[in-house]
């Protein structure tokens, strides 16, 4: 009877309320969910002041959840990564594409190893894990990045979890390090550039997340010149409603982060690039925030095995009355091709 069992799947775990968070445990694998990724993205500058966005992210997908896995070639989870940077003065949009299996150590997200990665493209933590070292190739640029944490992580949504929609487990386990200083090298074209600026990460593992009647989402992450950040995303609706499952976080400059509820705060589209709108007025009452939105570069479009618009971002407006500035990352889904589920 046992040996019987043992062949059988087992089920994928839900994202829910009173999820205990423990970390480092938290930054690597949860095999136990169906959908994981780790998101790095970031503006970066040389001193002369040539300006560059970089996206480095790692998926991971259950396709066989087992009992026991029986080799290393068992293929129970298929590993994706998207890199991609852009070359705001250059006018320049490049991205690649990998796709691998976790089998003989191709790609993975391990504990014991501090690190995630898929083939030569990894984040790998440093001991004491508050800081990273970012690195990946492709064809035409690399980097090297070295990633410092100047706040704890931050744990978005209520009570553990991120709702995404209506119904039990239809949400996510959503953790971000919201500033983290960079330093590091990127070549491109034949030339080194020396850079520093500031990086964010995020991390989510979950089960099922959107309905059916949702069609994409707008996500906004915004780094101020005052020490805080900003996460807002907006779910669309195929009636072309805003979801009220849209939500946030607010971070202070000390690391206390606050909950955004959808009708705490406003993303209006304004000037488009093909489908995607370039341009966003923002508006956050509560925290005196009224702040637009805009990009350098608006052919930010990852045109691979999923297409979507992901890109660096500027803001500037007003905040409690004083002037507010910083820099961000834009992604939007579900406009050129259906979100996968």
């Amino acid at each position: 009877m046992k040996s019987s069992l043992a062949g059988l799947l087992l089920a994928y775990r839900l994202a829910l309320p009173g999820y205990h968070y423990e970390f480092p445990r938290d930054h690597f694998n949860h095999p136990e969910f169906q959908t994981e990724w780790w998101y790095y993205t970031g503006n970066v500058h040389t001193r002369g002041g040539q300006r560059f966005g970089f996206e480095l992210t790692f998926f991971r997908r259950g396709v066989n959840r087992p009992a026991e896995t029986k080799s290393v070639w068992d293929v129970n989870d298929i590993w994706m990564a998207h890199l991609a940077l852009s070359d705001i003065g250059g006018n320049r949009f490049l991205h690649a594409e990998r796709l691998n299996r976790a089998g003989a150590g191709l790609a993975g997200a391990d504990l014991v190893q501090a690190r995630v990665w898929n083939g030569n493209w990894q984040a790998k933590w440093q001991p004491g894990f508050a800081s990273q070292e970012l690195s990946a190739v492709s064809d035409e640029f690399s980097f090297r990045f070295d990633l410092h944490s100047d706040k704890p992580p931050v744990i978005h949504g209520k009570n553990g979890v991120s709702q995404k929609a209506e119904g039990e487990g239809r949400a996510s386990h959503y953790i971000s390090l919201t500033r983290l200083a960079t330093a590091g090298v990127l070549d491109l074209g034949g030339t080194r550039y020396p850079v520093e600026g500031l990086s964010w990460m995020d991390h989510e593992f979950f089960t099922e997340q959107l309905d059916a009647a949702q069609t994409g989402w707008d996500w906004l992450s915004l780094q101020l010149a005052d020490g805080s950040e900003i996460m807002l995303y907006r779910l669309r609706r195929q009636d072309g409603s805003i979801d009220p499952h849209s939500a946030g976080t607010y971070v202070d400059p000390q690391g206390r982060s606050r909950f955004l509820a959808s009708d705490d705060f406003t993303m209006t589209p304004g000037k488009k690039w093909k489908a995607y709108p370039i341009e966003w007025t923002v508006r956050i009452p509560s925290l005196g925030v009224d702040a637009a939105i805009a990009t350098r570069l608006p052919q930010q479009e990852f045109t691979e095995t999923q297409t979507y618009w992901e890109g660096a971002v500027d803001a500037i407006g007003v905040k409690q009355g004083g002037a507010l500035s910083g820099s961000g990352y834009l992604e939007m889904t579900g406009y050129a091709a259906a979100v996968p589920r």
